[in-house]
């Protein structure tokens, strides 16, 4: 089955606002126009970006959410706030939220509900340490952070998934594609035992993991990689726009 391949950028807790704007006006100019393409602000760019972005192909994402719609959660974003300002996905669950934040499954699932509640696209990030694939523990790990970041949801096929080795995550060491084929096609079976073929089939399962422009080309030939979260190369257009435009000679 034909799945529309998606390159989502997120850029972390770097880009003030003029810079922001500077590097999305560099994308606009060479997005791609047979698969998706978004990038993640930080928060306080996210409008800016938005109004830059409106009437354009590329999506606009956050990089994370809290769970309530509204209340006195001080320092919090909610679902609506970030459905208000025109995003369209949102990061649930990246590594960095689990080590630095206290993220676990049972918040990832809170997360995951009151984004779809709102209308928006949740990409749930799973991925294990280096010392976890050492031990072979890889297929328990990403198998664990799935359902149990996914609880009971049945919308699935709004889902996207994210396997972002944590091990690979900005150190430039890269799964080979075989690794990352390995474990996407384990992914879409957990997807096919819980909620059935079809949505296996549909579901998106993106790599990220020090994706760049030299190796994006032999991840996406991989039959169960439909797409990247990219990280550190994100951050400048030059780089980005060779991976958004992968396969292109």
């Amino acid at each position: 089955m034909s799945r529309t391949p998606l390159i989502a950028g997120n850029w972390k807790m770097y880009k003030t606002i003029p810079e922001a704007l500077a590097l999305v006006k560099a994308l606009l100019p060479h997005l791609p126009k047979d698969r998706e393409v978004a990038v993640a602000p930080p928060f306080t760019a996210l409008y800016s970006v938005a109004s830059c972005i409106k009437g354009t192909a590329l999506k606009l994402a956050a990089q994370n959410v809290f769970w309530e719609r509204e209340g006195a959660y001080t320092g919090e974003i909610s679902p609506l706030m970030l459905k208000d300002v025109g995003c369209e996905y949102v990061i649930i669950g990246h590594s960095e939220r689990r080590q630095y934040f206290g993220e676990v499954d049972k918040t990832v699932t809170k997360k995951v509900n009151s984004v779809l509640e709102e209308g928006l696209k949740p990409i749930l990030c799973v991925g294990e340490r280096l010392e976890e694939r050492e031990k072979g523990e890889t297929f328990e790990i990403v198998k664990k952070q799935l359902i149990g970041g996914l609880g009971n949801i049945q919308e699935i096929q709004k889902i996207v998934i994210a396997y972002e080795p944590v091990w690979a995550i900005g150190t430039g060491k890269t799964a080979s594609p075989a690794q990352a084929q390995e474990v996407h096609k384990y992914l879409r079976h957990l997807v096919e035992e819980k909620w059935g073929r079809e949505n296996s089939e549909k579901i998106r399962i993106l790599y990220g993991g020090s994706v760049k422009p030299e190796n994006i080309d032999e991840l996406m030939q991989e039959e169960d990689i439909d797409g990247a979260l990219v990280g550190g190369a994100s951050l400048k257009a030059e780089t980005f726009v060779k991976i958004m435009n992968y396969g292109v000679t």
